[in-house]
């Protein structure tokens, strides 16, 4: 499997979204690499990870390619961050291996027990037929661009590069539709909710998520009333994208804190 490794200091996993590729957060882990160390990489599925992807066992696909990223980085445990359906991976994988979970990044989560929406449910209808529709509907991030960037120009500027890196590295309607479809009755290894590990929720403004509401994500915090809880200001779905300098300073310090802290227990030990 191909993973990205790098920077130094407090190790950071980050899993990414339903879209599947590791590029589209570059601008994060360019920004949490100058003060620590981040291992990612593409969901398994992408052809170009070069990971183990088995129909037979669906989702679980997925959270054993965390436990192999780690073990490919050396890394006996670590923070791990979730971004969108990557934060249900982080949190099934905590459920199945909380050992190698220092703490765990919820960023604009769905969370257990998610069921997709009329617009989502409309999409996997036909999702090759429909990605143009798809595509034009994702105008609708274009305010949270602008809001990030403080101005028309610099949102269009900012918009234009995300744009050409997602057509650099294109995502797959056909299988979005089936990570999506995977989730239909997952059961978690262990209730979350017995679970004790440190936790960070991060969402962007209510007004600005079009993707998956605010509330949603608060879920985790009534699951773990234990989590830190983070907005990210004049940011909703793409914070991490729009906005990395702000996302790194608030999810970093979480890192240092409880990824470090591990690594000494694990050394003393």
């Amino acid at each position: 499997m191909t993973i990205v490794d790098v920077g130094s200091g407090a190790p950071l996993v980050i899993v990414p979204g339903i879209q599947g590729r590791w590029e589209w957060m570059k601008p994060a882990v360019d920004a949490l690499s100058a003060q620590r160390r981040v291992v990612t990489f593409s969901l398994a599925d992408e052809p170009t990870c070069g990971g183990r992807f088995d129909p037979a066992h669906g989702f679980d696909s997925y959270v054993e390619q965390v436990k192999e990223a780690m073990e490919s980085a050396r890394l006996a445990s670590a923070v791990v961050a979730g971004v969108s359906y990557g934060g249900l991976i982080a949190t099934a994988f905590a459920a199945r291996y909380p050992e190698r979970v220092a703490g765990l990044v919820l960023v604009s989560a769905i969370p257990p027990g998610w069921k997709p929406n009329a617009r989502v449910r409309f999409f996997m209808r036909a999702p090759l037929l429909l990605s143009p529709l798809f595509f034009i509907a994702s105008v609708r991030m274009y305010k949270e661009i602008a809001a990030a960037r403080s101005g028309v120009l610099r949102g269009m500027a900012t918009g234009m590069r995300h744009g050409v890196n997602v057509l650099r590295h294109m995502l797959s309607p056909t299988r979005m539709a089936r990570r999506v479809r995977l989730l239909e009755g997952l059961k978690l290894d262990r209730d979350p909710a017995v679970l004790q590990i440190p936790t960070l929720v991060v969402t962007g403004d209510a007004a600005l998520d079009n993707v998956v509401p605010v509330h949603l994500t608060e879920e985790y915090t009534r699951l773990w009333p234990h989590a830190d809880r983070v907005t990210i200001a004049r940011t909703g779905h793409i914070g991490l994208i729009t906005r990395p300098e702000a996302f790194a300073a608030a999810v970093g310090p979480f890192v240092d804190v409880h990824g470090q802290a591990n690594a000494r227990e694990k050394r003393v030990g």
